[in-house]
């Protein structure tokens, strides 16, 4: 369970890292949200709003943990969160690039389920 805490952790501090680094560059009537969900082990980074009269949304980073393993179902960083959490001593082994087809799982250096 201490494993799981600390990993809720470390992505809530790179999800809000990013955050503040990207609300510094503010597009009017667009908000950034950050959605932490440490019961259901989920977390979201997305924003939402108008712009040029049109509605936008769009999910930046989505995170889940599911059987003691970090997913990352959605990911649009440039640095990669899966680089982020193995800077932060996450282990490759712990780390399942969900947003991949299964089958192409297996050729990466994460963990495949």
């Amino acid at each position: 369970m201490e494993k799981i805490i600390n990993y809720q952790n470390l992505i809530k501090q790179i999800l809000t890292e990013y955050e503040r680094i990207s609300a510094q560059v503010p597009v009017p009537d667009v908000d950034e949200v950050l959605m932490f969900d440490d019961e259901r082990k989920q977390y979201l980074w997305f924003n939402i709003g108008w712009k040029l009269g049109k509605r936008v949304k769009g999910i930046s980073v989505y995170i889940r943990i599911k059987n003691d393993k970090i997913y990352i179902e959605e990911d649009w960083t440039e640095e990669g969160m899966a680089n982020e959490l193995l800077r932060l001593g996450v282990p490759k082994e712990d780390i399942v690039l969900a947003f991949q087809p299964p089958e192409v799982r297996k050729f990466t250096d994460f963990a495949v389920v």
